[in-house]
C-alpha cells in the first residue's frame, strides 16, 4: 500500500473513538449559530486531547490514554442510507485529486513515483536501487506524506459512515451533552427538559437510532454563555447552582463570542473549523450540503448511474430491524428546536458562498473551548468509563459466583472444555441471532469494548477472546466476526507485543463477514483494518492478497481503490514487481472509469504505461494508450487524447484490421473534434502515414520524355533511375573532362559535378541549383503501417520562398520571406502560384501495410532561395460503401508533416570524431537561378545490335526548348571509339536521314583490283593529337549558336564494339548559355546507350621480313626493294554463330594505315581472288608492304598517316575519309600498350652510370629493327536475312602489326588475373640495366644468296664443279655493326643429309666484316659439288653485334630461307 498521514496505530484509534451526544436548546443554538457552527462542529477541531489521561482498571492498574479523540455530534443525526453513503464516497475520492501544475501520472514528493516519471529509467536494474534508497528514506522519516489522498479521504468517510449495530458497541453513544444557553429564562428547567428528552430517545423504545453503549448515559450539563451579549454573573450565579444540583464534575460553564466587533482586514484569525468543515460527514446535518459542491459532472452521472442500476436497497445492510417511516428521533413536534428538525427531515439547502468560521471567537475562546473538551473527557467521560468497567467486571463476577477478577476467572468460566474449531462452511447461517441486551455475552463485549476505546488493550483482547468463544458456541456468526476481528486489532496494538499479530483472526472476520453474513461493509472495514496492520510489518504479499479478495461486482468504486492499493504493495515488495504493479494499476483505472472517476482511471493508466511502454508488449500499449485517449478526452484534455491515439497509430500496431479501424476513426474523431481556432493558421502535426524523410528525393528540370516513333530522346536522369555510386562517379569524371576542354585545360576551383537528382546518397551539403521556369520534384515516401488503406486529399508541398535578384553584384534580396501556410492551410493552395506554381494531388490512397510514393511539382517563376517545408493533406479513412456519405466527410482531418533530413555525420576534425555533429542537408533548399537554355537530343535511327565492327550510320537531332541561346556545345563519351560526328572536310554523305537510308556509310569509288591506293592524311583532321584519342568532340553549331526553338540534325555514325557481349556507353552533352550566369555556368545532359554486340569476323596477321634485296628490275621496284618490303598475312575467319541471320561475309577491302610502311600490293594466286567466308570459314590474304616513299617524305610527313587501299572487287572503300579514318584515330591502344609495353620515347630513366645510357640506346636502336608499326584495316560486307528481306552490313576490323614475326589478332586476349601475393617490404633496389633481347639482337643483318636455279656441269670430265655465289649483307639497323661470316658449319643431321646432298665453300672459310648503317654489302664466294644433285646452299652462319656493344658477344643471325641449287651433269 501507498504510505499515510497516520501511523497505523493511529489510524485504528482515530477508527474507534467514544461518541458523544449533544442536545441543545434553541437559545444555545442560536449562540453557536453566529460562528456560523453547530455546537458539535464548535468543538470539533479540539476533540483530540494534547495531555495524557489515567484511569484504573478493575485491577487497580492505571491506565495511560494517549492521544485519545473523541467524537461529538447530535443527538439526532440520521444515519446515510446506502445511496448516500455511495455519493458522499464517490465525491470524497473525486474531491481528491493529485497537486495541478504536475503531470497526471507523476504524484507529489514523497511517493515512488517520484522514479517512475517520464524523466527516468523505468523497470531498469538501476530503478530498483534508487527506489529502494528514496522509499527507504520516506519511511524511516517521521514526516509521512500521503500518496494516495484519496483513498485515506475514502476511508476516513467510509468509516464515519458506517451506521452503530447491534452485535458491537463501539460507535454507540457514551455520554450526552446537554447544553444550555445562559440567557435562558429558567436554566435548570431547561436542562430538566432535554434531560427528560435524552432519557425519551434512549428508554421509550420508540426509536432504533440513535444507540445508547449503557443504560445509565452520562449526562454532562454545558451553560453556553455568550459574552457579548449576556450577563456574566448571572451564568456565574446559574453555573454554582449547577455545580450544586449536578455536581462539579458533571456541569461546565463556556464562556464564548467575546469578540464585539468585526476582525479587521489585516487580522489574521486562525480558522481550524475549515479542514473539518470542507470533508463530506455525514455525521453533521449543516455539512451535508457542502457535498454538492465538490460534485464534478461525472461525479453526478456516475451516482445518478449508481442509483439506479446497482439495485442496492436503500436501507443499510447493517439496520437489522429498522421501520420504514420511524427509528430515529425525527418527528418535527417532537423536536427540541429548529435546527433538530432540519436534522430529522434531512432538508438539504446549498451553501451559496463560503463564510468564516468562528468570527466572533478570540483565542482566548479557542483555548476555553480545548479547556471544556478536556476537563469533559478527564473529569466526566473517563470517570464514567472506569467506573462501568468495574460494573461490569462485578456483574459478571456475582452472576457468576466466582472470584472478583475477571483475569483469573475466565478459564472457569468457559474453561471446561476447548470448542472444537468448525469451518465457515459448517456453521449453519445463524446471521440474524439476536442475545438480549442483559446477556453476559454482550456484557463481556460490552466490557471489551469499553476497555478497547481507553487504550486498555490487554484487557480488551482476553474479553474479545472470552466472547469469542461464546458466540462461536452458540453460532452466533455475525458476533464472533466482530469479537475475532476487535482481538486481533487489540493483540496488534498491545504495546510490547506480547503476542503476534493473529492474522487468521482476520481472515475468518472477513470470511464469515461476506460469505455467511452477506455484509460487505463489515468485510470491507476488517480488511482495511487488516491490510493495515499487514502492511506496517511490510507482509506486502499477505496485504495485496487480502485487497485483491475483496474485490466485487457490487462496488466498481470500492473494487477500484483496494486494487490500486494492492498494486502499490506490489512495488513495495524488497524485490518490487513492477509488472504486477503496472497489470493492477489497469485493474485498477478500469474499475475507476466505471465508477465514473475519470480523473483517477486515467492516473492509473498514465502510471502503468510508463512500465509497459518501450517493452515490447504491443497488444498492452494499444489498450492503454486507446484508453487514455478516451479519458482525456471525456477529461476535456485533447492534447493528451491526441497523443495517446497518436502511439496507437504510428507503431506497428498487431491488432486487426477491424481494431485499427477503430482506432483510426477515434483519432479523426478526436482531432475533429479538438479543431482549430479561427485565428490559428498552424496545422497539426499528423501520425499517418509514416513519412520517411531520409528517403526524400528531389529533382531538378523536365520531366522525361518519351520516343516519337523513329526518334529516342536521351535518357538522361530521371526519378525511377536507381542511384548507382560507380554510374555518379563515372559521370562526375566525365564531366570533369568536358569542363577542362571547356576552360583550355584547367578545372575551376567553384567546380562541382552537377546532381540533377538528390537523395540521400549525394553529396547535399552545398546548396543545390535551380532554374527559373523549371520544374521541382520532390518524391516522398509514405508507408501505411496500417492494415486500413488511408485516404490522403489535396496533397501539396509546403515552402518558404525569399526572392532575390542574381542578376545584381551582391544578389539582394526584394522582399520577405513568403510561405504558403496559411493557404495551404485553408485548402487554397493556388494562392500563390504567380510565385510558385504547387501541384496538388487531388486523390492519394495508401493501401494497408503499403510503401508508396507521392511525386509532388513546384514550379517557380522567380529568382530567389526556395526552402521546402513539408507536406500538408487531408486525412481519412477509406470507406466504400459510404464514400460520398455526410458521416465520412465529417471524418476528414486536414494536417502537415514537416520534411526533418538529419544531414551525415562529419568525421574530419578531432571534435567531430569525437562527438556526434551532423552537416547539413540542403536538398530541399534550392537557389532558383536565372534562365539557362535547355538542351533535347533526340536520336534517329540508332540501333540497339550490332555485329562487332559493323559501321552503322545514324542521325541526332538538338533541340532548344527554352527561351535562351545556347552555345559551346560538346559531347564526352566513356566509349569514344563507339562513335564519330565525321570531320566537316570528308562529309560527302547525304545531308538527311531519309536520303541516306539505303546508302553506304563509306565513301566509295568505282576501281578494279590493283595496286593500293595511296593517301596521305593528317590526324589533326580527324581532332587527334598526338598518341591520345579525342575523349571531348565539339559539336559544330551554325554560327556557334543554337536559338531558341531551333533544332540541328547531323549525322552520327557508330561502330560496333570489337568484344562480344552488351555494352553500356554513355554520352554526356555539355552547354553553356550565351550570356554568362554568376550561378550556373553550364548545363549538362547525360544519355545512356545499350548496345549488344554479336561476333562477326577474326582477323589475325603477321608480318614476316622479306629476303629479296634491291636487284635488277624496275627502277621503281629497286627503289622499294631498297627502302624495304615485308609481307602480311592475313588470315579471316567468320566466327559469327549466324545468331543474328548473317548468311556470308565478303572481304571487300584490306587498307593499311603507317607513318612508315604501306601495303603495296596483293600476291595472292591469281585464282585465289573469292574473298566470300561462309560461317565458320577462315581464308588467307597475302600482301607484300613496302616503305613509304623518302621523296614523298617533307617535313610534316612524320606527323601524317599513309591510307593504302587494296580492293578485292569492283569498288573501293577510300578509307582515309570519314567515317572510316575516323573510327581508325579512335580506336583502341593496341594490346601491348594495354598490358603496359609503353613504347620507347616514353620510357624515360635518369641513369647513374653512362653504361646504362648506352644500354639505353643500343636497346632503341635494336628495338627499331624489329618494329612495324602498320595497322590493317580489314572492311568487309555481311549479308542478313531480315524480314524476308535482304540487307547488307558493312564494318571494318583493325589490326596493329607491332612487331616483326609477331601475330597480331583484332579481338583482345582476356588478360589473365594476377595471382595475389603477399606483400614484402624491401628496400628499393636500384631499376634493371635495359638490355635488348636474343630476339631483337637476331634481326639485325637481313642475309640474301644470290646463285643460278640450276647448273650444268660436265662431271666425267672435271670431277670438281664450282659454283660462284654472292652473299649479300643488309645492316637493318642505324648503327655500324661488327658482322663474322662462318662458313665451316655442315649440315650433320642424318635427315638432311638424305634430303640435301654435301658440299664445300672453297676459298676463306670466315669474314669479319663492320657494316655501317643501312649498309648493303656483297660478298661473293665459291662452291665446291662433287657430283650431280639438289643442294642448300643456306648453310653460312652470321654472327653480328653492334659496334658499340663493347664486350658483348655476337648473336646468331636469323638463318636465311633454304637456297637450292640443281647441279647436272652433262
Amino acid at each position: 500500500m501507498a504510505q499515510c498521514a497516520q501511523s497505523v496505530q493511529e489510524f485504528i484509534q482515530d477508527s474507534f473513538v467514544p461518541m458523544v451526544a449533544v442536545l441543545c436548546s434553541e437559545e444555545a443554538e442560536r449562540v453557536t449559530r453566529r460562528n456560523c457552527l453547530s455546537f458539535p462542529e464548535l468543538l470539533r477541531p479540539f476533540c483530540r486531547l494534547p495531555s495524557e489521561g489515567h484511569l484504573r482498571d478493575p485491577n487497580n492498574q492505571v491506565v495511560v490514554v494517549k492521544g485519545l479523540r473523541i467524537s461529538v455530534t447530535g443527538v439526532n443525526t440520521r444515519p446515510p442510507n446506502s445511496g448516500e453513503v455511495r455519493k458522499v464516497l464517490s465525491q470524497a475520492v473525486s474531491g481528491c485529486q493529485p497537486p495541478e501544475g504536475l503531470p497526471a501520472n507523476v504524484i507529489t514528493a514523497g511517493d515512488y513515483d517520484l522514479n517512475i516519471s517520464d524523466r527516468s529509467v523505468k523497470a531498469s536494474v538501476p530503478w530498483y536501487s534508487d527506489w529502494k534508497e528514496t522509499f527507504t528514506q520516506l519511511s524511516s522519516s517521521k514526516y509521512y506524506t500521503a500518496t494516495t489522498p484519496w483513498f485515506e479521504a475514502y476511508r476516513e468517510n467510509f468509516l464515519q459512515s458506517m451506521p452503530p449495530t447491534d452485535h458491537e458497541f463501539l460507535n454507540h453513544y457514551l455520554a450526552c451533552m446537554l447544553v444550555v444557553s445562559s440567557r435562558e429564562a429558567v436554566p435548570t428547567e431547561q436542562f430538566l427538559k432535554l434531560s427528560q428528552e435524552q432519557h425519551r430517545i434512549q428508554h421509550s423504545g420508540e426509536y432504533t437510532h440513535p444507540k445508547w453503549f449503557i443504560p445509565n448515559t452520562l449526562k454532562y450539563y454545558v451553560l453556553l454563555h455568550d459574552i457579548s451579549d449576556g450577563d456574566e454573573q448571572r451564568a456565574d450565579s446559574v453555573y454554582e447552582d449547577m455545580k450544586q444540583r449536578y455536581g462539579t464534575q458533571g456541569c461546565y460553564l463556556l464562556k464564548i463570542n467575546s469578540r464585539t466587533d468585526a476582525a479587521g482586514p489585516d487580522e489574521q484569525m486562525p480558522d481550524p473549523w475549515s479542514q473539518y468543515l470542507q470533508k463530506t460527514n455525514l455525521h453533521s446535518p449543516y455539512e451535508e450540503t457542502m457535498v454538492n459542491n465538490v460534485v464534478e459532472n461525472n461525479i453526478s452521472s456516475e451516482v445518478d448511474e449508481l442509483d439506479s442500476s446497482d439495485g442496492v436497497p436503500e436501507s443499510h445492510p447493517l439496520k437489522l430491524d429498522q421501520p420504514a417511516d420511524s427509528g430515529f428521533p425525527g418527528d418535527p413536534s417532537e423536536s427540541v428546536n429548529s435546527a433538530d428538525a432540519a436534522k430529522k427531515q434531512g432538508v438539504v439547502t446549498p451553501v451559496a458562498a463560503p463564510t468564516t468560521h468562528g468570527a466572533c471567537l478570540t483565542l482566548n475562546d479557542h483555548d476555553r473551548i480545548r479547556q471544556f473538551v478536556q476537563e469533559f473527557t478527564f473529569r466526566g467521560l473517563l470517570p464514567h468509563i472506569e467506573k462501568n468497567i468495574r460494573q461490569l467486571n462485578d456483574q459478571l463476577v456475582s452472576r457468576k459466583g466466582l472470584s472478583r477478577s475477571l483475569f483469573s476467572a475466565t478459564k472457569k468460566w468457559f474453561g471446561g472444555g476447548k470448542v472444537p474449531e468448525k469451518s465457515i462452511a459448517e456453521l449453519k447461517n445463524t446471521a440474524g441471532l439476536l442475545y438480549p441486551p442483559e446477556a453476559p455475552e454482550l456484557q463481556i463485549r460490552k466490557m471489551a469494548d469499553l476497555c478497547f476505546l481507553v487504550q486498555h488493550y490487554e484487557l480488551a483482547y482476553s474479553c474479545y477472546h472470552t466472547a469469542k468463544k461464546d458466540f462461536l458456541s452458540d453460532q452466533a456468526m455475525l458476533y464472533a466476526a466482530g469479537a475475532l476481528e476487535m482481538a486481533a486489532v487489540s493483540a496488534f496494538l498491545q504495546s510490547g507485543a506480547p503476542r503476534p499479530y493473529p492474522a487468521h483472526y482476520m481472515e475468518t472476520a472477513i470470511q464469515t463477514y461476506r460469505d455467511v453474513c452477506k455484509n460487505m461493509v463489515l468485510a470491507e472495514r476488517c480488511a482495511l483494518l487488516s491490510a493495515e496492520v499487514l502492511k506496517s510489518q511490510a507482509k506486502y504479499s499477505d496485504a495485496a492478497t487480502l485487497l485483491i479478495k475483496m474485490t466485487s461486482e457490487d462496488s466498481d468504486l470500492r473494487s477500484a481503490l483496494l486494487l490500486e492499493q494492492a498494486a502499490h504493495c506490489f512495488i513495495n515488495m524488497r524485490s518490487p514487481m513492477v509488472r504486477k504493479f503496472a497489470f493492477h494499476m489497469i485493474l485498477s483505472g478500469h474499475r475507476y472509469s466505471k465508477a465514473g472517476q475519470k480523473r483517477h482511471a486515467l492516473r492509473c493508466y498514465c502510471q502503468a504505461m510508463q512500465v509497459y511502454k518501450g517493452k515490447g508488449w504491443i497488444l498492452a500499449e494499444d489498450h492503454i494508450n486507446f484508453t487514455i485517449g478516451r479519458q482525456s478526452f471525456t477529461l476535456r484534455q485533447p492534447e493528451n487524447a491526441v497523443a495517446a491515439f497518436r502511439h496507437i497509430l504510428i507503431n506497428d500496431s498487431k491488432q486487426t484490421a477491424t481494431q485499427q479501424n477503430a482506432f483510426l476513426r477515434e483519432y479523426l474523431y478526436v482531432y475533429k473534434s479538438v479543431g482549430q481556432p479561427p485565428s490559428e493558421s498552424s496545422l497539426p502535426q499528423l501520425p499517418l502515414p509514416c513519412l520517411h524523410s531520409a528517403q526524400t528525393r528531389v529533382f531538378f528540370g523536365h520531366e522525361r520524355r518519351l520516343a516519337q516513333g523513329e526518334k529516342q530522346a536521351a535518357t538522361h536522369v530521371w526519378l525511377d533511375h536507381p542511384y548507382d555510386r560507380e554510374q555518379a562517379q563515372l559521370w562526375a569524371e566525365l564531366e570533369e573532362q568536358v569542363v577542362a576542354v571547356a576552360n583550355r585545360g584547367s578545372v575551376p576551383i567553384s567546380f562541382q559535378p552537377t546532381q540533377y537528382c538528390l537523395s540521400s546518397h549525394t553529396d547535399n551539403l552545398r546548396y543545390p541549383l535551380a532554374v527559373v521556369e523549371e520544374p521541382i520534384f520532390v518524391e516522398i515516401v509514405f508507408r501505411n503501417p496500417l492494415k486500413v488503406p488511408l485516404a490522403l486529399s489535396d496533397l501539396s508541398l509546403l515552402w518558404k520562398f525569399t526572392a532575390k535578384d542574381f542578376s545584381a553584384l551582391q544578389g539582394g534580396t526584394l522582399g520577405e520571406p513568403i510561405t504558403n501556410e496559411n493557404e495551404a492551410a485553408t485548402g487554397n493552395a493556388a494562392a500563390l502560384n504567380n510565385i510558385i506554381s504547387t501541384e496538388v494531388i487531388p486523390e492519394f490512397t495508401v493501401s494497408p501495410e503499403e510503401t508508396k510514393v507521392a511525386r509532388l511539382k513546384l514550379l517557380p517563376h522567380k529568382t530567389g532561395e526556395l526552402h521546402v517545408l513539408g507536406v500538408v493533406y487531408n486525412l481519412s479513412t477509406r470507406d466504400d460503401e459510404n464514400s460520398a456519405s455526410e458521416g465520412s466527410q465529417l471524418m476528414i482531418v486536414r494536417g502537415r508533416q514537416d520534411l526533418e533530413i538529419q544531414g551525415p555525420r562529419l568525421n574530419m576534425t578531432k571534435e567531430e570524431k569525437t562527438s556526434v555533429t551532423h552537416g547539413p542537408d540542403r536538398r530541399l533548399d534550392p537557389i532558383i537561378t536565372p534562365p539557362m537554355p535547355l538542351l533535347e537530343v533526340f536520336f534517329i535511327n540508332f540501333p540497339s545490335s550490332l555485329l562487332c565492327g559493323e559501321i552503322r550510320k545514324a542521325w541526332v537531332e538538338f533541340v532548344n526548348v527554352s527561351a535562351a541561346p545556347l552555345a559551346g556545345l560538346r559531347v564526352a563519351s566513356t566509349h569514344p571509339e563507339f562513335f564519330t560526328f565525321g570531320s566537316a572536310a570528308s562529309d560527302l554523305t547525304p545531308v538527311t536521314p531519309t536520303a541516306a537510308e539505303h546508302c553506304s556509310a563509306y565513301k566509295t569509288m568505282a576501281t578494279p583490283p590493283s595496286d593500293g591506293t595511296v593517301t596521305l592524311v593528317s590526324a589533326a583532321t580527324f581532332g587527334v593529337n598526338g598518341n591520345d584519342r579525342p575523349t571531348v568532340v565539339d559539336i559544330p553549331l551554325t554560327g556557334g549558336v543554337l536559338g531558341p526553338g531551333e533544332a540541328l540534325q547531323i549525322p552520327l555514325w557508330l561502330r560496333g564494339p570489337d568484344r562480344e557481349g552488351v555494352h553500356e556507353i554513355h554520352f554526356l552533352f555539355y552547354y553553356e548559355s550565351v550570356e554568362k550566369n554568376a550561378k550556373l555556368s553550364h548545363r549538362v545532359l547525360r544519355h545512356t546507350a545499350f548496345i549488344c554486340a554479336s561476333r562477326s569476323l577474326s582477323v589475325k596477321a603477321t608480318a614476316c621480313r622479306s629476303n629479296t634485296l634491291p636487284g635488277r628490275g624496275k627502277k621503281e621496284e629497286r627503289e622499294e626493294e631498297r627502302s624495304g618490303n615485308m609481307l602480311v598475312f592475313v588470315d579471316v575467319e567468320n566466327i559469327n554463330t549466324s545468331e543474328a541471320g548473317v548468311r556470308e561475309f565478303h572481304i571487300v577491302q584490306v587498307s593499311s594505315s603507317s607513318r612508315q610502311w604501306r601495303l603495296h600490293k596483293c600476291i595472292n594466286p591469281a585464282g585465289d581472288r573469292d574473298s566470300k567466308l561462309g560461317s565458320r570459314e577462315r581464308g588467307k590474304l597475302c600482301f607484300r608492304a613496302t616503305r613509304c616513299r623518302t621523296q614523298e617524305a617533307t617535313s610534316g610527313t612524320l606527323e601524317k598517316y599513309t591510307f593504302a587501299d587494296l580492293n578485292l572487287g569492283n569498288e573501293q572503300i577510300v578509307s582515309s575519309m570519314t567515317p572510316c579514318a575516323d573510327f581508325f584515330f579512335r580506336r583502341g591502344p593496341p594490346s601491348e600498350s594495354r598490358k603496359g609495353v609503353a613504347p620507347t620515347g616514353l620510357i624515360r630513366r635518369q641513369s647513374l652510370t653512362p653504361a646504362s645510357n648506352a644500354d639505353d640506346s643500343m636497346t632503341s636502336i635494336v628495338r627499331k629493327c624489329s618494329e612495324v608499326e602498320l595497322d590493317i584495316i580489314v572492311l568487309w560486307k555481311a549479308y542478313v536475312v531480315e524480314d524476308n528481306k535482304q540487307l547488307i552490313l558493312e564494318g571494318q576490323l583493325h589490326v596493329a602489326l607491332q612487331t616483326i614475326g609477331k601475330e597480331a589478332c583484332s579481338l583482345s586476349q582476356k588478360e589473365d588475373a594476377q595471382e595475389m601475393v603477399l606483400l614484402k617490404f624491401k628496400p628499393d633496389l636500384p631499376p634493371p640495366v635495359s638490355r635488348p633481347t636474343l630476339e631483337q639482337l637476331s634481326h639485325l643483318i637481313k642475309t640474301c644468296l644470290h646463285y643460278p636455279e640450276s647448273y650444268d656441269h660436265p662431271f666425267p670430265q672435271k670431277s670438281l664443279c664450282m659454283v660462284p655465289v654472292t652473299l649479300t649483307l643488309s645492316n637493318c639497323s642505324l648503327a655500324q655493326v661488327d658482322v663474322i661470316i662462318d662458313l665451316r658449319h655442315k649440315t650433320t643431321s642424318p635427315e638432311s643429309l638424305e634430303v640435301h646432298g654435301s658440299f664445300t665453300w672453297l676459298g676463306q672459310t670466315q669474314y669479319k666484316l663492320q657494316l655501317r648503317p643501312q649498309e648493303v654489302h656483297r660478298l661473293s664466294l665459291q662452291a665446291c659439288f662433287f657430283q650431280a644433285g639438289v643442294y642448300n646452299l643456306g648453310t653460312p652462319r652470321v654472327f653480328a653485334k653492334l659496334a658499340q656493344s663493347g664486350t658483348m658477344c655476337e648473336t646468331s643471325q636469323q638463318s636465311a630461307m633454304p637456297a637450292l641449287i640443281i647441279i647436272n651433269s652433262v
